[in-house]
């Protein structure tokens, strides 16, 4: 017997007795199907199940709740800003690099390293209040507005760390500072 048709008896049998009902509808609430509850109601045991908890922890907290609309854009907006700025600063004076660009407009930042290094694409999402960085080292991450910086939750890293970390690795003849830039901590 598996795990989840262990839980959906128990949760039956606590079900049936009167005076262990709380616990058993605590047990109930805490499995989420991927089909309907009723099929708990009429002992159909799902062919799919996802348990999770539904506690929110310090990392699961959603701190974009907080964050409003025009704080967002105007965040966003100034970080983006900053970043192309440096973008085209740094790429301007890496004599190394070969066929480097640096385009801007309408949130979406592109970034051409040249083909050795790749493209970088860093762009505003605002219906998740996100910034989203493509990045041809790391890959895609997702960055969330959380005291004062850009995070991406699943490291705890933030986008100007991150970037800090790849871009000082291909631009090695001149100094790299993404932290100083805004929102970076």
């Amino acid at each position: 017997m598996n795990v989840a048709r262990r839980l959906i008896r128990v949760a039956h049998i606590l079900r049936r007795s009167s005076h262990n009902y709380k616990h058993a509808l605590a047990a109930t609430q805490s499995i989420n199907y991927v089909g309907t509850i009723a099929a708990i109601n009429k002992s159909v045991v799902p062919t799919s199940c996802r348990f999770y908890s539904q506690q929110k922890t310090e990392e699961t907290v959603d701190a974009t709740a907080e964050l409003d609309s025009a704080t967002y854009e105007r965040v966003c907006a100034e970080t983006l800003d900053a970043l192309s700025d440096y973008f085209d600063e740094l790429t301007e004076n890496a004599s190394d690099l070969i066929g480097t660009d640096v385009a801007y407009g309408d949130g979406v930042l592109t970034v051409n390293l040249g083909q050795t290094h790749g493209t970088y694409v860093i762009n505003r999402q605002t219906p998740n209040k996100q910034i989203w960085l493509s990045s041809p080292t790391s890959g895609p991450k997702r960055f969330d507005y959380v005291a004062g910086k850009w995070i991406y939750k699943h490291s705890g890293e933030s986008l100007h760390q991150l970037l800090q970390l790849e871009i000082g690795k291909i631009i090695k003849k001149q100094p790299v500072d993404f932290m100083q830039l805004p929102y970076c901590s």
